[in-house]
């Protein structure tokens, strides 16, 4: 929807905001914030909204709009799939929205003038797995990788699907990068004979991937850094928060780019996959560079078989193999179903990265 589709003046004008702000925010915060946007759009004209609200955008952000809007939103009143109105929308979600809720007061409101915004529980991170069943989620995907074809309960894998799968949780297991930090990794990133893969951080997340340093330095609790870290600074002192800030100066960036070594057995994995993946990317009908290490293995809204994977497809095709692997193993005696979100995996992995870059 652009600005000019919505009725009331004061979501055009936070519509053209948005529109304003590409390229200087990440596509995914871009879609969150035309996503506050839409909200804004179904709530502004309710009865709960007061009548001031539909004339400025900056009237958008007094407490008289915000409270109802946010009421209105943990209820799942503005949700835009219309059968899903009324479910309430769960934490993560509330913190995304009130996330963008403060980008966007920043943008709307005069400089220096500050604004109220409703609290939000912070949930916890679900639990990570130990390490045997790490160990047991490598053999397990070592062993899905070669059966046959696999299909149930309308959930099919392709032996394509199972190459990609297995050489996606080994890079996962030995270097830990994030579902956008793998959508981002292309064919240089593999060290000669795939001996190491490199992993670009993403900078949002420099300080909070070494928040048990900062926690160390600044001798507060791991959560308090990264709430601080989240901007969530109104739940704790000026003196913790500045704490934290010179922890985290003090230690400086992460490196742009980190490598992690791989293991013979993920080498082999990544090579499988490789084999693969030239064939989809030499059957693509486009010119230029086709260089992504990840990419699509049926048609898609991004295009044809080859493109490059997205962070959700990748997310995605791993939710769907350990959904296989889980019931595959259901039954043998100690296995435990290993959680189907790669978060949870990546947050079990201690990955500890080469010194010195190997040779590309």
């Amino acid at each position: 929807m652009t600005s000019k589709q919505y009725s009331a003046p004061s979501v055009r004008q936070l519509s053209a905001v948005v529109d304003g702000m590409a390229g200087r925010v990440s596509e995914g915060r871009l879609r969150q914030l035309r996503m506050v946007v839409g909200m804004f759009d179904r709530a502004v004209g309710r009865e709960e909204m007061p009548g001031r609200a539909s004339r400025t955008a900056a009237q958008l952000f007094t407490w008289a709009a915000l409270r109802p809007f946010w009421d209105l939103a943990v209820d799942g009143q503005l949700r835009h799939v219309q059968k899903d109105v009324g479910k309430p929308l769960p934490e993560w979600t509330l913190r995304i929205v009130r996330d963008c809720l403060k980008i966007l007061a920043r943008e709307v409101l005069p400089a220096g003038k500050t604004v109220r915004l409703p609290s939000v529980a912070n949930p916890e991170p679900k639990p990570t797995v130990d390490g045997r069943s790490l160990d047991a989620l490598y053999r397990g995907m070592v062993d899905l990788a070669g059966r046959g074809p696999l299909e149930r309960d309308g959930t099919a894998l392709s032996y394509e699907d199972r190459t990609r799968l297995l050489a996606i949780v080994a890079v996962l297991l030995d270097a830990a990068p994030r579902s956008g930090e793998l959508a981002a990794q292309s064919l240089s990133d593999l060290a000669a004979g795939e001996a190491a893969v490199a992993v670009r951080r993403r900078a949002q997340f420099g300080a909070t991937n070494r928040a048990d340093e900062v926690a160390a330095l600044a001798e507060v609790d791991v959560r308090t850094v990264q709430r601080i870290l989240a901007g969530q600074e109104y739940e704790h002192s000026e003196a913790t928060r500045q704490r934290v800030l010179a922890a985290v100066e003090e230690l400086g960036p992460l490196p742009e780019v980190e490598w992690y070594p791989l293991r013979e057995g993920s080498r082999v994995a990544v090579r499988r996959w490789l084999k693969v993946r030239q064939q989809l990317v030499d059957s693509l009908p486009l010119e230029g560079a086709k260089t992504a290490l990840w990419v699509s293995l049926v048609p898609s809204k991004a295009g044809p078989p080859g493109v490059p994977l997205r962070p959700q497809g990748l997310r995605q095709a791993y939710a769907r193999g350990i959904t296989a692997l889980n019931w595959v193993m259901a039954g043998q005696y100690g296995w435990e179903p290993l959680p189907t979100t790669m978060e949870q995996i990546r947050r079990s992995v201690e990955a500890v990265p080469l010194e010195k870059p190997p040779a590309v």
